[in-house]
């Protein structure tokens, strides 16, 4: 199993998460507000269990590090500091909680810059947490591992702030709130694309000294320079971190630079009289005030506890971004990353699994594939259940589609898309079925037929796509069920409008009545928009009609009804990380690798919409749904 975990970037906030924890001596301070943001660099592993061992090699030290799993062992190693402290720490934790037996952990490769403000540490925290929820199963929320990590971290020497396990979020902006020992985790829309340059300043700081002295200023003010450093920990950074968060979910680069600036500005002003030997920064502002980048770059400011570490700069766009990177590190000799945060990408791509046997409709798929069977739109055409589908994903501007096949059924497909009837034939269609014969090659220049070497359920056939899919969204459809919608939005184009809106895998719903759950797939949740999107707490299978009224009930929809899947997803390639995991452990429900335990884990880490789309679906997979689908599906 292979992990990534990045390192995290504070944009706006620094400080304000310890600070914020002080409420809980004097409550007149302010809910600390902090902005944060996975880097594009981190900690990649591979991780398998061990009976009985930890096992952890870095590239970090080239060290490998051994240690039975025995809680006094770990604690002992935790307490000693150091990287495999770190790594003894969170194990401690999760041994404290869980029954589990040991890890092996092989950190192959590390791009994350160590001691330079982006939470190295916590990182690696994240990446132990991480690889124990995995191997073991213990179902940890990202919330869960941010907090074993932390856990972990601080049963170490090191005393890190409540932030710095943020980055187990990802390369994802995310708002934390710091009211006392409680901390809320907001994941932060990003509705255009911000470029980052992150400069390591090649300079020095004292955090322990910066931290003491700032810390001195608390719970309670007993002189001016103590009130402005509250002032500024407190109000002006709140204020100035809810309008960068306003700017980011607007695309407003612009802006967000302007606040940069506006930060750095009161953090001199407030806080460096506080400690002078560490905050004055004299690399950090020569930077700053360079020069040769000013007309390129749209505001900076210092990065985690300020001072001489590291610097973030933003700019335009990533060419400008390559002309400041150029400057700084011919100029100043300063080394920097890059950092991208991007808007919910396009899905381009289009999964459609078309590989099963089509028992329920024996015999006729004797003789063809039920994808085959024919249907008639509502202009009265006759075309096969696989063109209908295909159009449906046309119809939402997906760009390429991939058809997952059974082995050896490529040609009935290919001659289909491909192959234009003979010339004799051709010429006796009207001038209508001309232009259709034209019409299902042009579509067909953008299908990739993918065979299924062997039968192993759903979820095998989505993994089946994986590398065509690459390592981007992309939008699923079944391969025996039609789709209409009730207005003049395709139903696929409203779900990849909800995915665009929320940055997240999203699956299509539909009201169900209850004596009907049984064949479906169906899922429970909490509103977003009333009666329209939820965020999904649980997905359940085919479930009884008993467990679903007990559990799966939505406030606000009639006590008979249900959420069931509609038949249309849009996924993050993560769900193959997932899919992965099952086919490489042999993890099969009913024979077979099903798709609804992968979607379950995905909503338990990264969360999961659902929409209720405003449509209808129709299943031609038993021979009564297919009678009824010829019936109702041309009306539509």
């Amino acid at each position: 199993m292979k992990l990534f975990v990045p390192g995290r970037i504070c944009l706006f906030g620094e400080h304000t998460d310890w600070a914020g924890g002080y409420r809980r001596i004097n409550g007149s301070l302010e809910i600390g507000l902090t902005l944060i943001s996975g880097t594009n660099q981190g900690l990649y592993a591979e991780v398998k269990p061990h009976p009985s061992k930890l096992i952890f090699k870095t590239t970090l030290t080239g060290e490998v590090f051994e240690i039975p799993m025995n809680r006094d062992a770990l604690l002992a190693e935790a307490q000693k500091g150091g990287i495999f402290s770190y790594v003894a720490g969170v194990a401690y934790q999760v041994l404290t909680h869980y029954r589990v037996h040991g890890l092996e952990i092989n950190n192959d490769n590390t791009d994350l810059p160590v001691k330079k403000g982006l939470s190295s540490s916590a990182a690696t925290c994240v990446l132990v947490a991480r690889a124990f929820n995995r191997v073991y199963d213990l179902k940890m929320t990202i919330r869960g591992e941010m907090e074993f990590a932390y856990l972990g971290e601080i049963t170490t020497p090191s005393r890190c702030g409540r932030m710095d396990q943020g980055c187990a979020y990802g390369n994802r902006p995310v708002m934390m709130t710091f009211d006392g020992d409680r901390v809320d985790v907001t994941e932060v829309a990003v509705g255009g694309d911000f470029h980052f340059v992150i400069v390591d300043l090649r300079a020095g700081k004292d955090t322990r000294e910066i931290l003491s002295k700032l810390n001195k200023c608390y719970p309670f003010a007993e002189n001016d320079l103590q009130r402005g450093v509250q002032k500024y920990l407190g109000k002006i950074s709140a204020s100035i971190t809810k309008r960068a968060v306003a700017a980011i979910e607007t695309g407003d680069a612009a802006t967000l630079g302007k606040l940069m600036t506006e930060s750095q500005t009161a953090f001199d002003t407030y806080c460096m009289p506080a400690c002078p030997s560490q905050l004055t920064s004299p690399a950090l502002h020569k930077l700053l005030c360079w020069p040769s980048i000013q007309p390129h770059i749209l505001g900076g400011k210092g990065v985690g506890s300020q001072g001489d570490g590291t610097a973030q700069l933003l700019v335009g766009d990533a060419t400008t971004r390559d002309r400041v990177i150029g400057i700084i590190e011919a100029e100043l000799k300063m080394h920097c990353l890059r950092l991208t945060l991007s808007s919910a990408r396009k899905v381009r791509k289009a999964v459609i699994p078309a590989a099963g046997f089509g028992t329920r409709l024996f015999p006729a798929t004797k003789v063809m594939k039920k994808e085959l069977f024919p249907v008639i739109d509502k202009n009265g055409v006759a075309k096969p259940v696989i063109q209908a589908i295909v159009e449906e994903a046309v119809s939402a501007d997906v760009e390429e589609i991939c058809v997952v096949i059974q082995k050896g059924d490529r040609p009935l497909f290919e001659e289909y898309f491909h192959t234009p009837p003979p010339l004799e034939h051709f010429a006796k269609l009207s001038k209508e079925g001309q232009k259709m014969s034209d019409y299902i090659i042009e579509i067909g220049h953008r299908i990739t037929f993918i065979e299924q070497e062997t039968q192993n359920g759903f979820g095998d056939a989505v993994y089946c796509a994986r590398t065509w899919v690459g390592g981007e969204p992309f939008l699923l459809m079944l391969g025996d069920h039609l789709y209409a919608s009730d207005t003049d939005t395709p139903c696929s184009r409203q779900l990849l409008d909800v995915y665009e809106k929320y940055g997240r895998s999203v699956v299509g719903l539909k009201l169900t009545p209850a004596e009907m759950i049984r064949h479906f797939g169906t899922v429970t949740g909490t509103w977003v928009e009333p009666q329209s999107v939820i965020s999904i707490t649980e997905f359940a299978e085919k479930p009884d009609a008993v467990y679903a009224e007990e559990h799966l009930h939505i406030e606000g929809i009639p006590d008979d009804q249900y959420c069931t899947v509609f038949g249309q997803y849009v996924l993050s390639p993560r769900i193959f990380e997932f899919l992965e995991e099952h086919i490489a452990g042999n993890i099969r429900e009913k024979g077979e690798f099903q798709l609804t335990s992968c979607l379950d884990r995905m909503r338990i880490e990264d969360g999961f919409m659902g929409y209720l789309v405003q449509g209808k679906r129709f299943d031609i997979g038993l021979p009564q749904a297919y009678l009824q689908t010829l019936g109702e599906f041309a009306g539509k």
